[in-house]
Parts: C-alpha cells; structure tokens; sequence
C-alpha cells in the first residue's frame, strides 16, 4: 500500500484511518466474543491486509512483554518464516503446522491489553519518512536482520529473548508505517542485541571452559 492509498478492508471497503490502526484491529480480534480460541491462521486472516509488517509485530511482542505461560511458544514460532518473507519480498504465509496452532482468546486478550497502550502511543509518533529505508531493497535487509534476531530468541540465551523481540517490533513497526527512522534505530538496537548475546555467549563458553579444566583437569583453550 503506497502511503497516500486509502485504507481498504478485505472486502474492499475503504474505512477510517483510526480502525486501520493495528492497535484497533487487535484490539477488535480480542474483544471478540465468537470465538474461544484464537489461533495463528485467523490472526494470519485477519491481518495479511496490514502487510507481513503487522504479522511481525504481534508474533514478536509476547517476547518482549510479560505474558501468560505459553504465549510467547505459540506466537514466536512463526518469526523465522515469516523474516525469511520479508527477505525474499514473499507475500506472508505459514504452513498448517504453525498456522492450525492456538491460544485461548482470554491469553490473546492479555497480550494485547498489555501491548495495544505502547503500540497506540508509537502509532501516533511515526510516519512516512525517509521511506527508502522502509522499502526494497532494505526491505529485504531488514528481513535478514529479524531473521538473525529470531534465531537467536529461539536459541536458550540468557538475555537473549526481550531486546530481541523488541528490535524486532521496531523494525516491523518501522518498515508497517514507512517510517525509517524508526528502521534506524531498530538496526542500531539489533546492533545492540547481537553484541549483548554475542558477550554473553563468550562469558558462558569460558565459563564452561573454566569448570571443566579444574574439574576434570582437562586443559582447553580456544
């Protein structure tokens, strides 16, 4: 969607640009009532118009905010696919592995009340501008960096979880809205977040390597 478009619903029908925001439109899936369950299909439904930036975000967010138990493994799973997508200019899809998983809508519900105050307030600061870093080709250098970063929430770092998932929303945010400024400082963040796990992968390594030489005697050394 160019940034002077329209908002258009599935349907075809223009609507406001306030039930466009993606705060409304989760907000709007969670408040719900047809529905006991939510799973990553309908969310995949109900937000592919929003472009795979929207998608980003809400599978980030339960990584970077205190959520119910289980949230974050039902939600984060699809950021590699979907990072990878964004790299090869692909349109968002999941396979039914991913996308036929759930979370109760109660669970949903708590996510976005905590999410949707922060998501509103950053809505209102950005737009369009310096939007050749928000568009192909650093689009797809974009997808690569949140391909890096979800690799590494999926991987048990200590610290390697939270700053993560928040340079993630950032930069879906960033590349949702066209906003490159707010692509720079996701891309300073992700900076950020590689060297924080990379020190804290060196201090475990040697960590390892000093239990292991003065129990075992074994003398190691990289």
């Amino acid at each position: 969607m160019s940034d002077d478009e329209p908002a258009i619903d599935v349907d075809g029908v223009p609507r406001d640009e306030g039930a466009d925001r993606l705060s409304a439109i989760l907000q709007a899936i969670a408040a719900g009532q047809e529905r006991e369950r939510i799973s990553i299909g309908d969310l995949l439904e109900a937000l592919q118009h929003r472009a795979i930036g929207a998608l980003m975000f809400i599978f980030a967010v339960p990584n970077a905010i205190p959520v119910p138990p289980g949230v974050s493994a039902v939600l984060g799973a699809p950021l590699i696919f979907l990072s990878v997508q964004l790299m090869l200019g692909r349109r968002p899809w999941l396979p039914r592995i991913i996308s036929d998983r759930s979370l109760s809508r109660v669970d949903f519900e708590k996510v976005v009340n905590l999410a949707a105050p922060w998501l509103a307030r950053a809505e209102r600061l950005m737009r369009p501008r310096l939007t050749f870093l928000a568009r192909p080709p650093a689009e797809y250098v974009i997808g690569a960096i949140c391909l890096l970063l979800s690799i590494i929430l999926f991987l048990p770092i200590p610290l390697g979880n939270m700053l993560p998932a928040f340079t993630i929303c950032l930069l879906a945010l960033g590349v949702l809205e066209r906003d490159g400024l707010w692509v720079a400082i996701g891309v300073v963040c992700a900076i950020v977040a590689v060297l924080i796990v990379w020190g804290v992968v060196v201090a475990l390594a040697w960590s390892a390597i000093f239990v292991i030489s003065n129990v075992f005697g074994v003398s190691l050394s990289f």
